[in-house]
């Protein structure tokens, strides 16, 4: 069956992406067509990267970058729940994902941003671009959740309706996607 990896893009705390992954995975909950599973860069505790070598060659020295790879490599597709840090995605999740890279490949991604002005909206393009750098494809349909309207006083999740169809839609483009994407992968 087909794995998507919900990734938590921040490890701050008193940070509310749990909360979205939380509910990303119970709306996916109900879907046949795949099994999601949070991932939380937190628990991984990766450095600023470390490794001597470029990821593109896949020899790592280091258990972390082991472990952050079994993780990834295991995974057919993901979800990134991000906040806007300044107009970009928290340096974290940057890391995290510059830790791999043929770990991502020929995978689909689908992202969750969340923030105050603008939703997370520019964390989630700049997102999109360092996704087509480590050959992830990018799926149209995103969420963009507001700090002010989908949280009681910025901490507590409480999305509105409208936003369940539209996870909908980009849960079955990831996991569309991801499938067409399995020859490749194989390959």
């Amino acid at each position: 069956m087909t794995t998507i990896g919900i990734i938590i893009g921040s490890t701050r705390p008193g940070r509310v992406g749990p909360q979205v992954a939380e509910w990303i995975q119970k709306t996916a909950g109900g879907r046949e067509d795949a099994a999601f599973e949070v991932v939380d860069i937190a628990d991984y505790r990766l450095p600023l990267f470390d490794e001597p070598r470029s990821p593109r060659m896949g020899v790592y020295e280091h258990d972390h970058t082991r472990a952050w790879s079994a993780r990834i490599a295991g995974l057919d597709g993901f979800v990134f729940v991000t906040p806007e840090y300044n107009r970009s995605i928290p340096a974290a999740l940057k890391n995290a994902i510059d830790f791999v890279y043929n770990e991502w490949n020929n995978k689909a991604a689908g992202f969750v941003g969340y923030g105050s002005n603008v939703s997370g909206a520019r964390a989630v393009d700049h997102l999109r671009h360092i996704a087509g750098a480590v050959q992830l494809a990018a799926v149209p349909t995103q969420l963009h959740l507001s700090l002010q309207a989908d949280f009681e006083q910025f901490a507590t999740f409480r999305p509105a309706e409208r936003h369940e169809a539209a996870l909908q839609q980009m849960l079955t483009e990831v996991i569309t996607w991801t499938d067409a994407l399995a020859p490749l992968r194989q390959a």
